[in-house]
């Protein structure tokens, strides 16, 4: 049985000669995309050919031809040669480079195109940088920013918070909605008054003094909420409430959407009364963003001058 032969000191140089003399059909050719004289090609040819032990080009032919193993070699070879300019790409990527947590809290229900962009921006640039969401009412995201000092919120406020840094992100639009069992479901238009006696399902944000401004403004500008029958600080629960006939009450649009084409809500729609609450992106600046924070910062920073319309 032949003696395989000791590979471990081969030239990769006498490798990649062979790659182009078999890409270029010819020494003559391999010469010159080689930058070399066509001696020094034939040269190391008959080296490699040595250190192998095996004839990878047919001799004294008028057309150019390798051998059967000169053509199964040329293959590896040449997988090989790829699979080192990809090592090459992959070590110029800086993206690896970037590592550690990015601290989200962030309020139940919300659907953004414009969260949802960052998101995937975020990861293709900065893979190695791991995720934390938290989901919590628009007062509990202030109280912890205000007391850990740490981490980035998107949230609903009624205006900028004075101790801490607010980034304005959009006005998300709010309705009233009713269940299907509720004897004003399919109604196209509703008055103010048929409303204020109307059992009210509410986020419990909303009922404990510190406010959500479409309850705010139902409340005090249309008189509505006065007796709750429902309230939880999670929308789902809220949406769950209301689509089981618990009492009518405040959605963003966004999210009752789906609810709404599957007609187990309806909009109880008030002429020229617009509800809405505006979103920011909130963090404590007492305490300067991490890099992973400050990305992200810079990442809506971005996309809002990109897309201002988006949301």
């Amino acid at each position: 049985m032949p003696q395989r032969p000791d590979l471990s000191d081969l030239n990769w140089n006498l490798l990649r000669s062979f790659c182009v003399i078999a890409e270029e059909k010819g020494i003559t050719r391999a010469a010159r995309r080689l930058n070399m004289s066509q001696p020094s090609v034939s040269l190391a040819l008959q080296k490699l050919e040595e250190n192998l032990g095996c004839q990878l080009i047919f001799r004294g032919s008028r057309h150019f031809a390798l051998t059967l193993r000169g053509e199964k070699i040329y293959q590896e070879c040449s997988e090989m040669f790829r699979a080192v300019d990809r090592i090459g790409t992959l070590a110029e990527d800086r993206n690896d480079e970037e590592f550690g947590e990015l601290r989200l809290f962030l309020i139940s229900g919300l659907r953004s195109p414009l969260f949802d962009e960052a998101i995937r921006l975020y990861h293709q640039r900065y893979p190695s940088i791991s995720w934390r969401i938290d989901v919590l009412n628009s007062p509990e995201i202030v109280r912890r920013l205000n007391q850990d000092k740490a981490g980035l919120g998107i949230c609903l406020l009624t205006k900028p918070m004075i101790n801490l840094e607010c980034r304005h992100l959009f006005r998300e639009e709010f309705g009233i909605f009713c269940g299907a069992e509720h004897l004003l479901y399919g109604r196209a238009e509703v008055s103010v008054r048929d409303l204020q006696q109307e059992p009210f399902v509410a986020f419990t944000c909303a009922i404990e003094g510190i406010g959500l401004e479409p309850m705010v403004m139902a409340r005090e500008g249309l008189g509505l909420g006065n007796r709750i029958s429902g309230s939880s600080h999670d929308l789902q629960e809220v949406q769950r409430m209301i689509v089981s006939g618990v009492g009518i009450g405040l959605l963003p649009v966004p999210s009752a959407a789906d609810e709404v084409a599957a007609g187990r809500l309806w909009p109880l729609r008030l002429t020229d009364q617009p509800l809405g609450a505006d979103l920011f992106l909130v963090y404590n600046p007492q305490t300067p963003p991490t890099p992973p924070e400050q990305r992200f910062i810079d990442l809506i920073d971005e996309l809002l001058k990109l897309y201002p319309g988006m949301m």
